[in-house]
């Protein structure tokens, strides 16, 4: 799943100097599978492990998981130290993260070497799920247009995936993006027959419109799953929340603090570097960000109730939704990491959320969450079994 440079970086007490992120793809396929973790804001609360564990489906998870996208990259550009990254993976799951997020096409690929090397020693007791879908040449990486979900494309880039994760079985595969050319039958049927060879172990969707979701589990049963979901996006509300509960599907949110904003990283004279895919979004142009930052506030105010940072405060309120929801965060610092599994121990009681929520309804979010021709990339129905 979730950069920039901020201006006023040093002027907040809660603020990072930078985001970490990773970059999606150029253009109109840029993917924003990004998720930050939380503010430098640190609390005196001791560290300590992650024990919350939630199902996806039948498929059990730590409660907060780990994306990796950004360690390939950062919004900025700039490389983050591998051998850094390859630590924080392994400190997660020492704290006990046992769920790791990752996709064919960050970096491309990279990303999945990253990950395999990081979780060799202990890959038999954690969840690796990854993604494919976008039309990745399978032999140099270069990306063609649009996307790839023909049968024959996706077992080809399966025996890739296990090369480069350093494993023998995908537990969780997505679909990355629903392709608008292939019936979602066919693409179904192709990750059963990965299930019988027992290459992978349980399949989902990443931002499919909901009858695409319908006619996918009727094939065979959906574990998960995954969209963009967070206090700044609750888009899902509406339709996929309602309809993993009344299908037994898990949910996996991606850019859990709306990619950064609500860890307070973010403030009314952000402005973003040239490549942040930020600088696209609406919701954060300089006629916007104002407005949003009531967000942000109501943040910092439940974290000072709760001795938590406004992230924490977030992903603690995620976790409250459902019991099988489960946020991704991602980061290239070790410390935003620990503060992330720390969210699993800022718990809300009833009436908690009540006033949260009433707070929260007060608060209208200005601006769409991604450029219109990244949009078209969401919601979509696969085409007709012919």
């Amino acid at each position: 799943m979730e950069n920039l440079e901020n201006k006023n970086a040093a002027s907040s007490f809660n603020r990072r100097s930078l985001l970490k992120g990773g970059l999606a793809l150029a253009g109109a396929s840029l993917l924003p599978d990004i998720s930050t973790a939380a503010p430098g804001q640190l609390t005196t609360a001791p560290e300590k492990d992650l024990k919350g564990r939630r199902k996806l489906g039948h498929l059990e998870v730590s409660s907060i998981g780990l994306g990796v996208q950004n360690m390939h990259r950062t919004y900025q550009t700039t490389i983050p130290s591998r051998p850094e990254m390859i630590n924080i993976i392994r400190k997660a799951y020492e704290k006990g993260v046992t769920l790791f997020d990752t996709a064919e096409a960050y970096g491309p690929f990279e990303c999945e070497k990253i990950l395999g090397e990081a979780t060799a020693s202990f890959r038999n007791k954690i969840v690796i799920e990854t993604k494919f879908g976008w039309n990745i040449d399978q032999n140099t990486g270069q990306r063609l247009p649009g996307l790839n979900s023909r049968p024959a494309h996706i077992k080809e880039v399966v025996e890739g995936m296990l090369k480069r994760l350093r494993t023998d079985r995908i537990d969780l595969l997505y679909q990355h993006r629903v392709d608008p050319a292939v019936p979602i039958e066919d693409v179904a049927g192709a990750i059963k027959d990965l299930i019988t060879e027992g290459k992978v172990l349980h399949y989902g969707l990443s931002e499919p419109g909901p009858q695409t979701v319908r006619r996918a589990h009727a094939v065979h049963p959906v574990t998960a799953i995954q969209n963009e979901y967070s206090l700044l996006w609750r888009g899902p509300e509406e339709t996929i929340i309602p309809l993993c509960e009344e299908l037994g599907i898990g949910f996996v949110c991606w850019s859990p603090l709306g990619v950064g904003f609500t860890t307070g990283a973010i403030d009314e004279n952000t402005r973003f570097a040239a490549g942040d895919i930020r600088g696209g979004e609406s919701r954060f142009s300089p006629e916007n960000l104002g407005n949003n930052m009531a967000l942000v506030k109501l943040l910092k105010n439940w974290g000072v109730k709760k001795g938590a940072t406004p992230g924490q405060i977030s992903l603690a309120w995620l976790l409250a939704q459902k019991p099988w929801i489960v946020p991704i965060p991602g980061t290239t610092q070790m410390q935003h990491m620990l503060e992330n599994i720390g969210a699993d121990e800022v718990k809300f009681t009833t009436e908690d959320l009540k006033q949260f929520n009433l707070d929260l309804a007060a608060i209208s979010i200005k601006g769409m969450r991604l450029p219109q021709a990244v949009l078209n990339f969401s919601n979509v129905e696969a085409p007709a079994k012919g």
